[in-house]
């Protein structure tokens, strides 16, 4: 499934790349411990490695990753509207669906669904009270990746 799999900063999460071609399709963030896999050299799946380990060590690493389409046009807006956000800045989920015209809950659910976690950066879409949640974790390991996330990028 995994065309690779690599570390993320905190331990017991790894990282799933799932690319069909040249086009990155899925990042799954997975709780536990598995074997690092190494894609192809060349290969969409090792760019998206070598970006993300970039990414790791300096907040500011742009992505630079063809991605697969979205499912809809609005998931195509939101993720635009994601990818605006700078490192160390954080939008509130009302705040960026007003931007677009939109609910809060229908950007909540958007970020949910975004199939690229970190490369397109819905971390950076916080609650009003609280920072809320991350890809639709619902463990204590999804809010531990977002505290982290935020935190890498205001260093």
């Amino acid at each position: 499934m995994y065309a690779a799999i690599i570390k993320f900063p905190l331990k017991g999460i790894m990282v799933g790349i799932v690319a069909e071609g040249e086009r990155l399709e899925a990042i799954d963030l997975i709780d536990g411990v598995c074997r690092e896999r190494h894609a192809r050299r060349g290969t969409c799946a090792w760019s998206t490695a070598e970006q993300l380990d970039a990414y790791f060590s300096d907040p500011s690493q742009r992505f630079d990753i063809p991605l697969a389409p979205c499912a809809t046009a609005f998931q195509k807006k939101v993720r635009k509207a994601l990818s605006a956000i700078a490192p160390g800045r954080t939008l509130t989920y009302g705040t960026l669906a007003a931007r677009l015209g939109s609910g809060a809950r229908a950007v909540g659910q958007a970020c949910r669904r975004n199939p690229v976690p970190l490369v397109v950066p819905c971390h950076r879409v916080v609650g009003v009270h609280g920072q809320g949640g991350y890809c639709g974790m619902t463990n204590a390991a999804g809010a531990d990746i977002k505290n982290w996330l935020l935190e890498h990028e205001r260093s």
